[in-house]
């Protein structure tokens, strides 16, 4: 487990995370979202033992990091912003020398190195200089180096960052393997991934928590959630017509979609799709959204209403 309770990190008279506390536990995937300079990676680096909060504590499996600093590093795995690695190195010499630094020999040793360095698909360029790496094969040298020891706990800043999208889908399935047994911290602005790998979401804006639940929860709080978005090539669609159904917050137009949005996220679709039939209107296409990340995202950090 992962408790993190009331701490605050402060450079000079700048406060960049305040008073912040969640709880962990093993099995969690968790997506820490936030706006550029909310404070994510402050908090991530004082998680990992990189910098030591102002106030507050934090305990990892029991251990206090202020206390316990070295039995807190062993129990975790960090893909840092960038993968900084030895460039004159080749991703075999690094990640033999991380294995030495993790205390792994022999067997053992050997056995962690073979099956990471395929889980990841590194064999092609195990040989060359990391350097000479693309974005992509760098991100990858990153996770392997993260995973190797096998940690109790996982803190990956935008582990997808550089990768194509088949490269995306195998880091999110070996994200999902992994979280069976492990607590997994995920730091990304792309907002997919937290449906896509994640079963909780922890939000920051101006280094306050202000919101904390599972992706669904989130959707939820989306003004789109149980929206009706209409596809349509006819260029007789009225919006103002829909405005008489019931319970109707707003419609918006943009091309040829209309999306017609509930109030309090009622369920509104078999309302506008008889509506449809009985009006005669000509459509493409017919869906109900569950909600647009983006949309909650940019309302909540924009806001920055603090969510206890």
């Amino acid at each position: 487990m992962i408790e993190i309770k009331n701490i605050t990190k402060q450079f000079g008279d700048f406060t960049a995370v305040n008073d912040l506390s969640f709880t962990i536990k093993p099995g969690e995937v968790v997506g820490f979202l936030g706006p550029n300079g909310a404070g994510k990676s402050t908090t991530m680096k004082m998680l990992t033992g990189f910098l030591d909060a102002t106030s507050g504590a934090i305990w990892v499996n029991g251990f206090d990091i202020k206390q316990s600093p070295i039995d807190v590093k062993k129990l975790i795995g960090y893909l840092p912003e960038g993968a900084p690695a030895y460039g004159d190195m080749t991703p075999a010499q690094f990640l033999n020398f991380i294995a030495d630094i993790r205390g792994l020999t022999g067997r053992k040793k050997q056995a962690r190195l073979a099956r990471v360095i395929k889980s990841v698909e590194l064999q092609s360029v195990l040989d060359k200089p990391i350097d000479n790496l693309s974005k992509g094969f760098k991100r990858r040298v990153g996770l392997a180096q993260a995973i190797l020891h096998d940690p109790k706990v996982l803190i990956l800043d935008e582990p997808t960052d550089g990768l194509d999208p088949n490269q995306k889908h195998q880091v999110r399935e070996l994200i999902q393997k992994m979280a069976k047994d492990k607590i997994v911290i995920v730091s990304t602005h792309i907002l997919e991934e937290v449906t896509a790998v994640c079963n909780r979401a922890v939000i920051i804006a101006n280094g306050q928590k202000i919101f904390d639940g599972t992706p669904n929860e989130l959707q939820n709080k989306s003004s789109f959630h149980n929206a009706v978005t209409i596809e349509t090539s006819s260029s007789n669609i009225d919006k103002d017509q829909f405005k008489s159904l019931n319970d109707i917050a707003a419609v918006e137009v943009s091309g040829n979609m209309v999306t017609i949005k509930p109030q309090n996220g009622q369920n509104i679709f078999n309302q506008v799709y008889k509506f449809i039939q009985n009006e005669n209107i000509e459509i493409d296409a017919i869906y109900s959204e569950k909600g647009r990340l983006d949309d909650i995202f940019r309302e909540l950090t924009s806001n920055s209403e603090i969510v206890k």
